[in-house]
């Protein structure tokens, strides 16, 4: 048997202070590097990637809009994190958020519902002359209030927008319903209503289109359903859809990137929108919505088993794959012929990389059409900032406002020459006549 004698005990005694420091340093390097890797530090920063065809119009929109080609920086110690950039959005929507002074509109629909959008007027002269109109689709569950949307409103009166914002039905708190239905994936009625509205009451206003995440399925899908919806508009952009729900139902029940645990968060969040309301989509007689459905609804733990169970039950779907198949803009957007911007991040923990497919073939394939993808700004986030704290505009703000300057410019120039065409040839055509008569 090997006993320990006092020389021994003196050794081990002394060696143990430095095998605590070594654990240490190992643990203070293994979070570190946990640090840095889930905060992606070591990701460089870079000017988004740009597909468009070479034409006119894209060569100057890129010349105009130098947001679109220079480097997009987020705040260096947490920034390139998609997912920090994800939640941040979603728990705090921007910083220093302004409060703009609206009006509340409502609209009766024809199956009773009652649409509402809120009406922000410009707080200046548009650059171009012109009185333009923003028509803004916000995403899921959202609506005027919500702070990433004031913040971008406030920033667009200035720069002499007009904004309209649209409240998906069922969205606005204290808000009831009138008719058996909410808003859903790809429904464009409330959007339609409220575009109809604008042009009416401002029949000089041009149109500038916004859609952000689920917005900018809505408002693909409603340019894309009829050639006439695009009358008087100047442009579209969509900001981090994700262009087909039935492409995109399955990424959303994987693990990778926690797009499983996104999914049950927003399940969560859109359970609790539809239960506040149970008793006007149970109350009413041409309601197809039952207890079972609501009892299911309870259940669910994912987007699609409330889709199934409730959602595509507002417009009559047989099946969640046909509501999937035709509320997605996928199906319409090839038919818009404005300029269509399509912006979408690398790191969106939301939109998986082969959903991507979609706005690069576009872009590849339509002249009108111009997709950026930045390697950072996760879902709808898009912080700007040095260090830690991000500044109340987003590189996206900025973007949008940027890319409808340039293309309100670029119609104006347009129209110019038009005019100063037609008056050239009316001027040779009246030499050419009084040549004739002498």
């Amino acid at each position: 048997m090997t006993t320990l004698n006092d020389g021994d005990m003196h050794t081990f005694g002394t060696e143990l202070p430095a095998m605590f420091d070594g654990m240490k340093l190992a643990a203070v390097a293994t979070i570190l590097y946990i640090i840095v890797r889930c905060l992606n530090l070591k990701s460089p920063t870079a000017p988004p990637e740009i597909i468009y065809q070479d034409t006119p119009l894209s060569h100057y929109l890129l010349k105009s809009c130098p947001m679109l080609t220079k480097e997009y920086i987020p705040p260096l110690l947490w920034g390139k994190s998609g997912h920090l950039q994800t939640v941040l959005y979603g728990k705090m929507g921007r910083v220093n958020t302004p409060t703009p002074c609206g009006v509340r509109k409502f609209l009766p629909m024809q199956d009773g519902a009652t649409a509402t959008f809120d009406l922000f007027e410009a707080l200046g002269d548009h650059s171009a002359g012109d009185d333009i109109t923003m028509v803004i689709c916000p995403g899921i569950g959202n609506h005027s209030e919500k702070n990433y949307i004031r913040t971008f409103v406030d920033y667009s009166q200035r720069q002499g927008y007009r904004c309209a914002v649209l409240n998906h039905l069922g969205a606005l708190p204290n808000m009831e319903l009138t008719s058996p239905r909410m808003f859903t994936y790809g429904c464009t009625w409330e959007f339609a209503a409220m575009v109809g509205y604008v042009k009416r009451a401002h029949p000089q206003t041009l149109l500038v289109v916004v859609g952000f995440s689920l917005g900018g399925n809505v408002v693909c899908k409603f340019l894309g359903e009829n050639r006439l919806n695009q009358e008087r508009v100047l442009c579209c952009i969509s900001v981090c859809q994700g262009y087909s729900a039935l492409r995109a139902q399955e990424t959303f029940l994987q693990w990778d990137q926690c797009r499983r645990l996104y999914n049950f968060v927003l399940a969560d969040n859109m359970k609790k929108i539809i239960l506040s309301h149970r008793d006007s989509l149970l109350g009413m007689s041409s309601s197809n919505i039952s207890d079972a459905d609501l009892n299911r609804l309870s259940a669910a733990t994912s987007l699609m088993q409330i889709d199934d169970s409730i959602m595509r039950k507002f417009h009559g779907y047989n099946s969640l794959r046909e509501y999937y198949e035709k509320e997605s803009c996928v199906h319409y957007i090839h038919k818009v012929t404005v300029p269509l911007l399509l912006v979408n991040s690398s790191d969106d923990p939301l939109v998986h990389q082969s959903l991507l497919a979609v706005p690069r073939t576009l872009a590849e394939k339509m002249p009108n059409v111009v997709f950026a993808l930045t390697q950072h700004g996760g879902h709808m986030g898009f912080f700007e900032g040095a260090v830690l704290f991000p500044q109340p505009l987003t590189w996206m703000d900025k973007v949008i406002i940027e890319y409808s300057d340039a293309v309100c410019h670029w119609e104006k120039k347009r129209l110019v020459c038009q005019r100063s065409s037609r008056q050239h040839m009316n001027s040779c055509l009246q030499s050419k006549r009084e040549t004739l008569s002498g």
